[in-house]
Formats: C-alpha cells, structure tokens, sequence
C-alpha cells in the first residue's frame, strides 16, 4: 500500500509561535493519521522541518510499501531532494537528522513540492497548533 503524507509549518512571525500539522491518507485518501502540535517560538523554515521530523519519526511504525511526502515549502523539498544546499546554521541540524530518519524508514519515501492550496488540511492542523499551544495531539 501506497500512503500519501502531507506536511506543514507555520510560523505567525519570522520567527514566531509555530506550529506543525500532519496528514496521512491511505490509497483511497481516507485520513489514517492527522497530527497537530505547538513547538513554541521559531522561523518558519524550522516550524516546516520539524513537521517533516516528526512525520519520519511517526512513520516508522507505519504498515505500507511506499510513502509519497507533500510539503508546500519549496526551500525543503529541493533541500531533501539535493537540489539545494543547506546554507542555514539553523537548519543544518534539521535537514541531517530528517535525511537520516528517511533512510532508517523500512519502506521507500519521496519528498514533493504541491502548492499551499493542495495543502489546506496541513495547514489548518498546524495553525491549530498555535492556536492551542500543545505539543502534539493527534486530532481525528
């Protein structure tokens, strides 16, 4: 089975409170995970790794044969994909551990670029983080 994974983070100020929502459907798009959670105050581009982190590290007791990842943030997807260099201090740390988290998943995953309005979901769980300042919940 083939899942389907969307990601995002938000950050209300650069940086700012921050949040992350999480998405899983299966093949027949019904919703299998949906996360949400505060991180307290950081950019958005660290708020964006974290949701991608906590994804990995979720995933690894997930049953499926390939995951497909969607994110809206360009920076990380062609970051993951080697397209772009880390130049980031900040996000060095972040991009190393969720490139290892990837290659320790016990199924093949890929990372891609959809626009933020194929990510509405995501983004509604993540700015529900902020709003409710608590770490991770799941939500449905």
């Amino acid at each position: 089975m083939t899942l389907r994974a969307f990601t995002d983070g938000a950050s209300r100020g650069n940086p700012g409170e921050a949040g992350i929502g999480i998405v899983v459907t299966d093949e027949k798009s019904d919703t299998i995970i949906a996360l949400h959670g505060y991180i307290g105050v950081c950019t958005n581009n660290v708020a964006e790794y974290t949701a991608m982190e906590t994804l990995l590290e979720r995933a690894r007791s997930l049953d499926c044969a390939r995951m497909i990842i969607h994110s809206d943030s360009e920076l990380m997807v062609r970051q993951l994909n080697g397209k772009y260099r880390v130049k980031d201090s900040g996000l060095k740390p972040h991009h190393a551990r969720a490139v290892q988290l990837m290659k320790s998943l016990p199924f093949p995953c890929s990372v891609t670029h959809i626009p933020r309005e194929k990510n509405r979901e995501a983004d509604r769980l993540a700015n529900l983080g902020i709003d409710e300042k608590i770490p991770v919940q799941v939500s449905y």
